[in-house]
């Protein structure tokens, strides 16, 4: 599985996009990545805030031939961004139910799952928001950035690589 790559500059979000080029295209795989996006979405309806500087991207795939259920996959998504993350921290992260990832009891990723049927195919759409170099305050939910754990700077693109190639080697297994 090789995904195609979209990156722009902005979009209202990931997600969004992601299924705009589902509907509009035959592309089975893809991974949209935006320097900005005005209204990043997060479960049960909440805002992500998006700083610039930060990871916004979305995965799409369809999931026919795909032999594991989507509760299965969203444990395994978690999974994928996790090892992406201890790339550069070393220290212990936590996957906190159902889609955040969490250093020292704060909040440093989040992810949004979504399917869409377009004719006979069903795609999921895996957003992901990684708090790269600013975290947001939110009363009640702490919330950290890897530059402030680390002290020093990662290259987005370098993270924007790493992730993908984690994605593409470890969903291709998943496949009958």
């Amino acid at each position: 599985m090789k995904f195609k790559r979209f990156k722009f500059k902005n979009v209202k979000s990931t997600n969004n996009t992601a299924v705009r080029i589902i509907k509009n295209s035959n592309i089975e795989y893809g991974m949209v990545i935006s320097e900005t996006q005005k209204n990043g979405r997060g479960q049960y309806g909440k805002k992500w805030i998006s700083y610039k500087g930060n990871l916004f991207v979305s995965f799409f795939f369809k999931l026919e031939n795909l032999n594991i259920s989507l509760k299965k996959l969203t444990k395994i998504n978690c999974l994928l961004v996790k090892k992406l993350l201890s790339i550069y921290y070393k220290k212990k992260i936590i996957f906190k139910k159902p889609n955040d990832l969490m250093i020292n009891k704060k909040k440093i990723c989040g992810i949004l799952q979504e399917t869409l049927s377009k004719l006979d195919k069903t795609f999921l759409i895996v957003g992901i928001g990684i708090n790269l170099v600013k975290n947001p305050n939110i009363n009640d939910y702490p919330t950290t950035n890897l530059f402030s754990l680390m002290k020093k700077k990662i290259l987005k693109k370098e993270i924007e690589n790493h992730l993908e190639k984690i994605f593409e080697l470890n969903l291709t297994k998943l496949y009958k």
